[in-house]
This record gives structure tokens, sequence and C-alpha cells, in this order.
């Protein structure tokens, strides 16, 4: 077992519309972090994850996840899975849990514009 407390979570800031907090478990097989969502994400374009599915639970907020070919709504209380290689972005105002796994890491998540 491990406890990772809030104190330790370690903040990034992606851009001025997405901050996240992430928990160092130092678990190769799942990783968790929070985030704060503020308007479109990425700015421009759309973003993928190679290597890992993320699961969002809505905390608080509502928005779109945009797929190329698909809108996914969410609010407050949904959970929405991101399987790996699904490209997309984020137009919300919100704040989410999302474990991922394999644990996530910065050199899988891409940006394509």
């Amino acid at each position: 077992m491990k406890i990772v407390k809030e104190s330790q979570a370690q903040k990034f800031e992606n851009s001025d519309k997405c901050t996240v907090w992430e928990y160092p478990l130092e678990d190769k097989d799942i990783n968790m972090a929070t985030a704060i969502i503020k308007g479109r994400y990425p700015d421009t374009g759309y973003c993928v994850n190679e290597e890992c599915k993320e699961l969002i639970y809505v905390i608080e907020g509502n928005g779109v996840l945009h797929k190329k070919e698909e809108k996914v709504e969410f609010e407050k209380g949904d959970v929405v899975l991101i399987d790996k290689g699904e490209i997309y972005y984020w137009d919300a105002q919100c704040t989410i849990a999302m474990p991922c796994t394999p644990a996530w890491y910065p050199e899988q998540h891409k940006l394509i514009q």
C-alpha cells in the first residue's frame, strides 16, 4: 500500500488553460493526476497518448471532448475512458481526476496540428 498526500503532488502548467497535479506513485503500471481545464486544450490541433489509457472522472464542471469524427459531452459525476491512440482535444470548464495505465509519461503524449 502507498499513500501520496496532496502536499506531495507536483504542479504542471500544460498551458494557460490546463493545470495538472501529478501524484508521485512511482508505479509503472498506473499513475494518478488531477487537472483543471479552463477552455480549449491543446490551444490548437489535437493530442494523443500513444501508450496510456486515461480514465477521466469529472469532479466538477462540464465540457466536450472532440475526436476527429465525434463529440463526447460530459458533466460532473461522469466517467470517460480515453483509449491509447485516440486523437482528441478538450473544450471544457472542469476539474477532473485521471488515473492512467500504464503510468503516463511525457514522451508518449503528442500534440498534433
